[in-house]
Formats: structure tokens, sequence, C-alpha cells
């Protein structure tokens, strides 16, 4: 079976495409129109449909809409309830529902040769279970979901057994940990459904001191749910606009309810495991993207394994709707491979971007150890390989790369991104290094979404990745899966005796990560880089001439 998946309402629109139950291509809209989530200027034009990575999703794979068994969309405006029952003052839900009822025809009309009739809803929190449950590579899986809103929930808890979900628990609207973190997101300055990572990077400067005073504002309630208020968060911080200067009162707010999500996310992974004793552990929806969280789930709960999809937010049920119709059909369905499954280049095509844009470039006897050199001495290098990521994180494919022993390199790296200085650069190194440097947490972690603690004597020789709290988000390597990222990291580590590379992704602030080679010419042209490394050539920053 030929299987689209769709994600196109809240934000982050996406495409994925299953093909016999295998997972072949998923990718983001954001990557090729370059508009941040897939929104737009006006709130009431965010919701787009991911047309141009649909397209793309069947010309790579040589196929045409008619092509297509069934397109998955992953939503089900059937399900939706009216905003008095659901307790949310959303005057745009009745536009999100006729939006969802005329998808069929929309996705005809953009994809010629479809058949609305093809179109199949998948309840949200379905497509995202689907995400996890059977794209991890445990076969049977408890599995967890938790974002902003659905339909009418905000949350799933459930079991897949030999490809098959029993869902065991849902919580009701209005209540929802993803949007009581949207709402501390927006008090702090910063944009909802979109920066609440930047809420999790503040929390790590403060103490939970307003943990007590806001338990019981949010909670787990012993039966698979949990309770959400609405919380007036000036009583303990003033709100912030966008610039605005925090204080240690927002930084122990952001502390606070960040420790209040965790211990709530605690409780209903102990009475999910009390229901299953299974030993694997599935997370998708937008809060699975809290590493931190995530840690503590892996270190305090009861679960012996805790995989976490990369693309978890919306954007990842497109390739859970794909993955759930092909179950549904018949097929059975692998493992996701990686989360390279985006867009990708060959030598020659490159060769031509570059004679293009008449542009000097090399192409070295070994990039990565052309990369490792520059990198030694303190270079900043862009670095686009292979097929792009799916989801938020840089995995080594469209990276930002910089040495991590000097710590003046985060300010530099932030300047470089143009993004506040309280944010953390991660660090990638080789799976088999990553026990003797990072603790307490899962290894491998090849998707950036735990964070682990830097040993003691690794802090000083790493400061450039080692947070405020004593803790990296790593991204281990396996030479296996990524040959020529880990040949740069041993010749990096032959030079300077580091085995660890700092990695954040490759794009500026407010702009979607680079995709193609136009995005990373463009990006190397304005962002104070040194070398950009794409494919098997390299791009020198030009020397500036002294004028006399």
């Amino acid at each position: 079976m030929k299987v689209l998946g769709i994600n196109a309402l809240y934000h982050d629109p996406a495409a994925a495409l299953v093909v016999d139950g295998r997972v072949v291509s998923a990718a983001e809209e954001e990557r090729f129109s370059r508009r941040k989530h897939g929104k737009r200027p006006l709130p009431w034009s965010a919701w787009e449909l991911p047309e141009l990575s649909a397209a793309w999703c069947l010309a790579d794979a040589g196929l045409a809409p008619e092509d297509l068994d069934a397109v998955a969309y992953s939503f089900d405006p059937r399900l939706m309830q009216a905003p008095e029952d659901t307790g949310l003052d959303d005057a745009g839900d009745a536009m999100r529902k006729t939006y969802a009822e005329q998808a069929p025809s929309f996705l005809a009309h953009h994809l010629p040769g479809l058949a609305p009739e093809k179109v199949v809803y998948v309840p949200h929190h379905v497509a995202h279970a689907a995400s996890a449950g059977l794209a991890a590579p445990f076969p049977t899986n408890s599995v967890l979901v938790l974002d902003g809103r659905g339909e009418a929930v905000s949350h799933l808890a459930g079991r897949y057994t030999d490809g098959r979900l029993e869902v065991l628990a849902s919580q009701a609207l209005p209540h929802s940990l993803g949007l009581l973190y949207e709402d501390l997101t927006d008090h702090l300055g910063f944009l909802r459904s979109s920066d609440e990572y930047k809420v999790m990077a503040m929390a790590s400067y403060g103490k939970p001191r307003f943990a007590a005073a806001l338990e019981p504002f949010v909670h787990a309630t012993g039966d698979g749910g949990f309770r959400t208020a609405k919380v007036d968060f000036s009583e303990f911080a003033p709100r912030l606009r966008k610039g605005d200067g925090w204080t240690q009162d927002h930084a122990d707010l952001a502390a606070s309810v960040q420790l209040r999500l965790e211990e709530t996310l605690l409780d209903l992974v102990r009475w999910l495991h009390a229901r299953t004793g299974d030993t694997a552990l599935t997370l998708a929806g937008g809060v699975a993207l809290n590493c931190v969280a995530n840690s503590r789930i892996h270190a305090e709960g009861p679960f012996e394994q805790v995989w976490v999809q990369p693309a978890a937010g919306d954007a990842g049920t497109a390739l859970g709707g794909a993955l759930s119709v092909a179950r549904d059909l018949g097929d059975d369905t692998a493992p996701m491979p990686g989360a390279d499954l985006g867009r990708g280049w060959t030598d020659e095509e490159i060769e031509a971007w570059l004679t293009t844009a008449a542009i000097d470039y090399e192409r070295p006897r070994d990039v990565a150890d052309a990369v490792a050199q520059v990198l030694a001495d303190n270079g900043i290098v862009a670095w686009f390989q292979g097929r792009s990521e799916y989801g938020p994180r840089a995995l080594g494919h469209r990276s930002l790369l910089a040495h991590p022993g000097h710590e003046a390199n985060l300010e530099r790296m932030n300047d470089v991104k143009g993004r506040e200085q309280f944010r953390p650069v991660a660090p990638m190194v080789l799976a088999e290094r990553a026990s003797e440097i990072f603790g307490r947490g899962p290894v491998p972690s090849p998707y950036m979404l735990f964070v682990h603690d830097v040993a003691p004597d690794w802090k000083d020789r790493i400061p450039t990745v080692t947070h405020v709290d004593g803790t990296a988000r790593i991204q281990t390597v396996d030479r296996r899966d990524e040959p020529l990222v880990a040949r740069m990291l041993e010749c990096f580590e032959r030079r300077t005796g580091l085995p660890v590379v700092v990695n954040t992704s490759l794009n500026t602030a407010g702009r979607p990560m680079v995709d193609d080679p136009r995005d990373a010419l463009e990006c190397f042209g304005s962002a104070p880089v040194d070398l950009l490394a794409i494919g098997p050539f390299v791009v020198r920053r030009p020397r500036p001439t002294t004028r006399r």
C-alpha cells in the first residue's frame, strides 16, 4: 500500500510517505516555504497544506497522486466539540473544523489526480501515538502522548501490541499540560507554540520556589489523567514583552512550572506502567520535546527503555497518520530508519549549484578531515550533508559546528544565530565514547531528546556545551549510520584530544533550518561562518583585504 500522511491544521504542516509499511520520506513544509512552523503573518491564515512537501514526497518516490491508496489526514473534525463543551474560548475552532472538513477537496486541488474519497481522517492523538509506537524499534510498547490539544483531548495513554493500539486513558480539554506551558511561554515574552524550548532553557537558571504554590493548578489525578487550571503567572513574576529583560523571578517561575510538569509526567508514566508492565515506553506530542522531562522519565520512571519520536511535535503526525492507515489497510509496518528522511542532492547537483552561484569552492581529498582542521583552529563550520532531518533537531545533516573547548564560543554561536544568550548549544559525540563523558541519560541518544550530566572532569574541557546546570543535550553518533560525521569527530579528536564537537541547527533566528543548497549558500553568505562543507565540497570565507 502507498499511503501519504498529511499534517495541516494548528502548526508544523508536514508530509510523509509510507510504502508497503516502510517509511520512505518525511518533510516539513517550512523547509520548502521558508515560513517557520508554517505560520503566516495573519493568525487565520496560519493553516496551510503541505503542498510542496507532499509533492516532493511523491516525486522522490516516482509516484503520482493517483498511485496512492490512501491519504491520512491527522485530525478528525468529527471529534471536535463546541467551545462550551471543551471549556476553551477559542474563536478559531469553527474555522478549524470547516478547514479540516474541506481538506479532501483542498488536497485534491493541490495534488491533481487524487480522488478526495481516498482521504482518511486519523484522530490527532492516534496519529501522534502511531508516530511513536509504530515507528519505534520495540514491537510491544506503552505509548504516552501529550501536547497542547487535539480535537477534544490533550493526552493519550495506551499500548501497542502487534501493531494495534489499545487506548487506556485520555484527558479531556480544557485540561492540557501543553497549553499550560504555552501560556507560560507567552507570559515570558516568547512566541507560543514555537518558543517553549526557550522556557526550558531559562528554567535551568532558576530555582523552583513557586512549585508548591503551583501544585493545586497542575497535578495528576491517579487515574491516568491530570488537571490543569488557569494560572495568573503575574502573581509570581510580571509579564514580559518581546525583548524585555528577564529577572530571577522569571527564571524561578520557569523552573517551578518545569518541575510541576516533570512531576505530573512521572505520575502519568507510573500509572501507565502499572497497567501494562511493559519494558519500553514511547513518547510523542509537543511535550515530548521537553528533553529535561524526558530525562527524568528515563532516570526515575519504571520503564527500562524510553524512546522519543524525533519529530514529536505536530509534524510527526503526518508520519503517524500514514503508519496508522497503512496498518489499517493490512500492511506490516517497520520502524522508522532514522530522522534523515528529507531532501538530499547528488554531488553533481551540488556542484551545479556552486557553479551557478559563481563561488570559489574546493573538493578536498577528505571533507571530514578538512572540516576538523577548521574546527581545531576555532573556526565555525556550516555542515550540509545527506538528507535533511525530520523534526526540530539538527542531527549532523544540517548543522553549525564549532570547537567545544572555548567558553567564549557559546556567546559566539548564539551571536551567529542571533538568539538569546541564555540558550545552550549541544554536543555530538561518538556513541562508544559517550558514557565516559556524559552520565545519567540513555545511550545511545541519536535524536538529541534527553539531557545528560557532564562528568566533573570534562566540564572545564568542554565548557561551550556544558549548560549552567551542568548538563548537555547530547547527540550520540553511530559510525554505522553516520560514517562521515564519525570520521569528522575522529579527525577533530586527533588534533585536539576532544571527542566532542558543538552541534546546533544550521539556521539563524526566526528562520527554518537550512534545507537545500540555495538555503545553505544564503546562510553562509549572511552569517559569520568560516567554512561551508556541502557534500564533498568546501567553500571558504574570503579573508578581508586591508585597504591602504
